[in-house]
């Protein structure tokens, strides 16, 4: 288990460094990076969980993904489905213009300030 142990803390140091990161953008006004910071902090401490739990290789960077696993495992994560389809939502939109393919806008500033208000 030391192994997993090592790999968890591997993965907490940086997905906490990314939460306060997120903090410091949300108070300048940066939501964009804000929301990528947030989602990484999520996927990375997500990931940290089920290295601990014994897991050795973790391919997807869905938050929704990992919370459907980690439910398997324990009781009480279902109950942030909502908020992490919220995170892979801005995914990828909050860091390219061209974000969302097809003819659909990229997301805005106003749209995540909301997303972010809303689950906050």
């Amino acid at each position: 288990m030391s192994g997993n142990l090592n790999e968890a803390l591997r993965w907490l140091k940086p997905a906490e460094k990314d939460l306060s990161s997120a903090g410091n953008s949300l108070e300048s006004g940066d939501y964009e990076w804000a929301c990528f910071q947030s989602q990484q902090s999520a996927e990375k401490a997500l990931k940290s969980f089920l290295y601990l739990k014994g897991f050795r290789k973790i391919l997807t960077h869905s938050i929704f993904e990992l919370i459907k696993e980690i439910g398997d495992l324990e009781i009480g994560f279902e109950s942030l489905k909502k908020a992490a389809k919220v995170l892979d939502s801005v995914y990828i939109p909050a860091r390219y213009p061209n974000g969302i393919a097809g003819e659909l806008a990229p997301i805005n500033l106003n749209t995540m300030r909301r997303r972010m208000q809303k689950n906050a």
